[in-house]
């Protein structure tokens, strides 16, 4: 799950936002990659589904892939902390980062199957933001330093053909959660920094298992259990309850029209800090509404609600994309957001790099955190510049700079230690895969 703010903190989570879908889902709202698609006629698209002949011709079809994504975020006001406050992935000023070393060994299902079909994918990253997706149990511990290991994905995908007109696919294991927009990837994701809905309101993973039913070419229906959000099971998990996914996908006009709705909902507090955390639930309500205007133009719209019954907290937020492309190697982005934390209870920095699991475990953690209950805003414009002619090695390098704005709506000063309503933060980062 992930943090709240408290010297003991509780967490909450933030997920990978909307992430990984099982198999062929077809009716959820398409990735942003920030970069235009490719409206090439696909003559392999039109040819009907032939299952593999052979455990050799599906071994054939196992890819292995790299990716490095590093950058810096200039604050500046450059504050004592050393803290862009609000920015957990984001969150050191004027000093370089390495995100994410990320290797990925996949098989994925064919969403054009007819019938069974399988896959799978385990996914490890190294890196600054596994000091925040920990799946609890999991290397959580092992390294101390900023840069720590963690297992993003461990999974098995089923297609079946089991119901409906699409069937139904399963995923079982390690899975970034299927709720929001943004994800862990930072290749689908228009910018470096992200939302404080990603930070702040959604799980990232969860251990457990997914279906996701093709009803319609119209319409997909989602219905999961899990241990929870950033956990496992036995010492991975830090309370003795389940938790649950549900929700719909709908694919209209085409595909022009996407609308995701879906809602976690489970116990998220630990038991050894809390004496409410196998009866009291937390719900994450996520909404992501993404409308191509054209091929040029598109507009993604995410509503988030977070509750947590056992501190009697609430925090909710709106935020609006845009993207524009420009040219075939050049795609402008805009997001303007506002997250209202009603009890001052989600929004946190870890000061330490442990600080995030431990809060979640139940230990004592230590968090910066804003005086008071805070309504947020931020406003980020940049582009995603994918350069053409590059070597096999390297050809989908990707080059993200951006400036934000954050500013408290309300009398709170969040930023530059505690003493500013707003920061002004020039980011860029590069990712590069192999």
């Amino acid at each position: 799950m992930k943090l709240a703010a408290a010297s003991v903190a509780t967490l909450f989570l933030t997920g990978s936002a909307a992430c990984a879908q099982t198999g062929p889902v077809q009716n959820t709202p398409p990735v942003q990659t920030g970069m235009p698609e490719n409206t090439a006629v696909s003559t392999s698209a039109d040819k009907p589904w032939v299952p593999p002949a052979s455990l050799s011709d599906w071994a054939s079809s196992i890819k292995f892939t790299g990716q490095v994504d590093a950058g810096i975020v200039g604050n500046p006001q450059d504050p004592n902390n050393g803290v862009n406050f609000g920015q957990l992935f984001t969150d050191k000023a004027n000093r370089p980062i390495l995100n994410q070393l990320l290797l990925t060994l996949e098989r994925d299902t064919d969403p054009k199957a007819t019938s069974y079909d399988f896959g799978f994918k385990l996914q490890g990253l190294y890196g600054s933001d596994a000091r925040i997706v920990h799946s609890l149990g999991l290397f959580d511990h092992a390294i101390h330093d900023r840069n720590q290991i963690d297992i993003v994905e461990a999974n098995i995908s089923v297609h079946t053909p089991w119901l409906f007109e699409g069937g139904i696919d399963f995923k079982g294991g390690i899975y970034p959660t299927p709720l929001g927009f943004e994800l862990i990837d930072p290749k689908t994701n228009p910018f470096y920094s992200h939302s404080y809905i990603f930070n702040y309101g959604l799980p990232y993973k969860h251990f457990g298992l997914l279906s996701t039913a093709h009803v319609t070419s119209v319409l997909d229906l989602y219905l999961g259990i899990d241990t929870g959000t950033n956990t496992t099971i036995g010492s991975g998990d830090n309370n003795r309850r389940p938790g649950g996914i549900a929700g719909i996908g709908l694919n209209l006009y085409g595909g022009n029209l996407t609308i995701l709705a879906l809602t976690h909902i489970g116990p998220e507090d630990a038991t050894r800090n809390t004496v409410f955390a196998n009866e009291a639930l937390r719900y994450y309500n996520d909404l992501v509404i993404t409308y191509k205007h054209s091929d040029k133009l598109a507009f993604t719209t995410e509503v988030n609600y977070a509750k947590e019954d056992g501190f009697k907290a609430e925090a909710y937020g709106v935020a609006q994309y845009m993207a524009y492309t420009l040219s075939d190697t050049l795609v402008l982005n805009g997001r303007v957001e506002v997250y209202r934390d009603n009890n001052n209870f989600f929004v946190n920095t870890p000061v330490n790099n442990l600080d995030y699991v431990n809060a979640e475990r139940g230990y004592n953690s230590n968090f910066y955190v804003a005086s008071r209950p805070t309504t947020y805003s931020e406003f980020t414009l940049g582009v995603t510049y994918k350069p053409s002619g590059m070597p096999a090695p390297i050809s989908n390098l990707l080059i993200r700079p951006e400036v934000r704005y954050d500013r408290a709506l309300n009398n709170s000063r969040p930023y530059n230690d505690g003493r500013s309503r707003g920061a002004v933060t020039l980011a860029a980062d590069v990712i590069v895969g192999f």
